[in-house]
């Protein structure tokens, strides 16, 4: 079973969301919380403000959206491993700095379907 997870964080510090070395460094320092690495990551910086940040990562990929001007970020996380969406999305909570989180869960059930 593999974990999909999507994260609402609401009442962030909008500096932090626009920055992009503050994105790209909570990004890698929440991989480093599960002891994974990052394969590739992508960014881009929207104007005049917000940021789009995707990593691949050994345990699957996230990605992160910011929306500054809403104190707004949202976050999916997608891995193989249990542990891992829930990690990641809780350090990207506290970089952010959200004073508040929706969190949904859809498991992603892999020997599922017709041919197994």
């Amino acid at each position: 079973m593999a974990e999909q997870l999507i994260l609402d964080l609401y009442g962030c510090d909008p500096a932090l969301l626009d920055d992009p070395e503050h994105v790209r460094a909570a990004a890698r320092a929440a991989v480093q919380t599960v002891n994974a690495e990052i394969v590739e990551e992508c960014m881009h910086r929207f104007e005049p403000i917000g940021i789009s940040y995707i990593a691949v990562i050994t345990t699957s990929h996230f990605s992160i959206h910011t929306w500054p001007e809403h104190r707004y970020a949202a976050v999916d996380v997608f891995s193989c491993s249990a542990s891992v969406p829930q990690k990641v999305a809780q350090a990207l909570a506290e970089a952010f700095g959200a004073s508040e989180r929706r969190i949904r869960r859809i498991e992603r059930d892999l020997k599922g379907g017709t041919a197994n």
